[in-house]
């Protein structure tokens, strides 16, 4: 019939195999393969059907050898591992037939992929956007495969690896890992699976970070997850995202806006696996700023964030103060009264101005000044000036003030890194610091609104008094 069926038989078990690939082998006069793969469809095959095998990187002998058969008015079947047109001879055979100028038809038949009979044995391992690399650089440079490698990781992609290894390419593997670490979580779910659908059959999971390239040849196919995927019962899920579609009861439009934009950031987090209470007032940072170099500049002290608000909650400290009245305006009013809390800014207390100017000292120093006289164990909170932090370093230091915690984010470019160095060597006071120049009033009253509202993080569920 003049015509070269180019057919996919699935990872390896007869029962992966498409009936259109089974009425296929029936039609065939002649069918083309590597070796390996004629057991698997023997049982399909018409007797005295001719069988061409070939060795291993035989793909241009077998696709040469179907166009003489099928130029001879033969049908031939030519058959790959898994689906033809993923690293199969599809695309080998419609390019010869270009080459050739061949008259020849050409039929594609879809298979199983080994990625989606390993993604099925993993459970739902690729349920979003994912992408196949082979790490075969046989005919492709490496550098090109890298840069593939390193789009994945950065767009967040499952990512499903072919040809990890052999007896010659040792190192790939460990290429691979070492750019996903660096885009990727080491705590991110990877499914491995040797022989899919064969005799031999293995399946397992472990994480990024946990990943033995020595254990892993070259049968082996690896799934790696995305930012969502989790393992559940010795499976790789990777959620669609349906339960976090689903409408919140009770939840606003500004507060169901907040809580997508706080999944998407979580998402882009170079190293989400930090402690709930750390990783909320970073939320908060890089929401107000959408700066994610927060990740590096946000230092908080372990179990800060949780230690004052419990704090607060207790009712033992009632009073949060703030450098600048900027500060207090963007700490949510709904949240302190839900809590029975008061923020006091004493900037223009009529007090300061006098002070200020007897001491020969700014105004924000004042106002410290008579807030540690009246408030020495406060919430003390910093979005603007250096210099009144420092005067609640000073006043610590002499024992005038024992604060529940700080949250140091003055910005600026005269005493403003120094004014944050100040404040670290306080080993016994909870702190939150924004490092180096950045800061600001409103950096200062979000991480104030995540220290408030920290009992709504595990839920991932912010903006409940916005």
């Amino acid at each position: 019939m003049h015509k070269i069926i180019v057919a996919g038989i699935g990872p390896g078990s007869p029962q992966d195999i498409t009936p259109a690939v089974v009425a296929a082998l029936h039609e065939s006069d002649v069918v083309v393969g590597y070796s390996v793969y004629f057991p698997f469809i023997q049982s399909f095959l018409n007797e005295g059907t001719q069988c061409i095998d070939t060795g291993m990187k035989r793909e241009i002998d077998r696709a040469e050898q179907a166009f003489q058969f099928a130029e001879e008015g033969k049908t031939v079947c030519v058959i790959s591992s898994g689906d033809a047109g993923i690293y199969g001879m599809a695309p080998l055979v419609y390019e010869m037939k270009k080459e050739r100028n061949s008259s020849v038809d050409v039929v594609v038949l879809p298979g199983i992929s080994a990625f989606q009979k390993a993604a099925s044995l993993l459970g739902a391992a690729i349920g979003h956007d994912l992408c196949l690399i082979s790490l075969s650089d046989l005919m492709t440079p490496w550098l090109l495969i890298e840069k593939r490698i390193r789009a994945a990781a950065v767009g967040d992609f499952v990512t499903a690896v072919y040809n990890p290894k052999s007896h010659g390419r040792y190192w790939q593997l460990y290429r691979l890992q070492e750019i996903f670490l660096e885009e990727r979580s080491p705590s991110t779910p990877v499914g491995i699976v040797r022989q899919a659908g064969r005799d031999e059959e293995e399946v397992r999971v472990t994480t990024l970070g946990e990943l033995d390239p020595e254990s892993i040849d070259m049968f082996t196919i690896l799934i790696i997850g995305n930012s969502q995927s989790y393992i559940y019962d010795n499976h790789l899920i990777t959620p669609r995202g349906y339960y976090r579609e689903e409408k919140e009861e009770n939840v606003g439009i500004g507060q169901e806006i907040m809580m997508n934009s706080f999944r998407t950031i979580q998402s882009e987090l170079r190293n989400p696996n930090i402690a709930i209470d750390k990783k909320w007032a970073l939320l908060h940072a890089i929401h107000t700023t959408a700066d994610f170099e927060m990740e590096e500049v946000l230092k908080i002290d372990e179990n800060a964030v949780q230690t004052i608000h419990d704090t607060l909650r207790s009712g033992k400290v009632r009073t949060l103060i703030t450098d600048v009245t900027m500060a207090a305006s963007g700490i949510r009013k709904g949240a302190l009264q839900r809590l029975g809390l008061e923020v006091k800014c004493y900037l223009h207390d009529e007090r300061v101005a006098d002070m200020a100017k007897q001491k020969g000292i700014t105004r924000t120093q004042a106002g410290i000044r008579l807030a540690v006289e009246e408030h020495p164990d406060a919430l003390y909170i910093f979005g603007n000036a250096p210099t009144a932090l420092m005067e609640l370093c000073s006043l610590i230091r002499k024992g005038k003030a024992s604060p529940i915690g700080i949250v140091a984010a003055p910005v600026g470019f005269v005493h403003v890194c120094e004014s944050k160095h100040m404040v670290k060597p306080f080993k016994s006071i909870p702190k939150l610091i924004v490092e180096g120049r950045k800061g600001g009033s409103n950096l200062a009253a979000t991480l104030t609104n995540a220290i408030l509202t920290v009992d709504d993080a595990p839920l991932l569920k912010p903006g409940r008094d916005v």
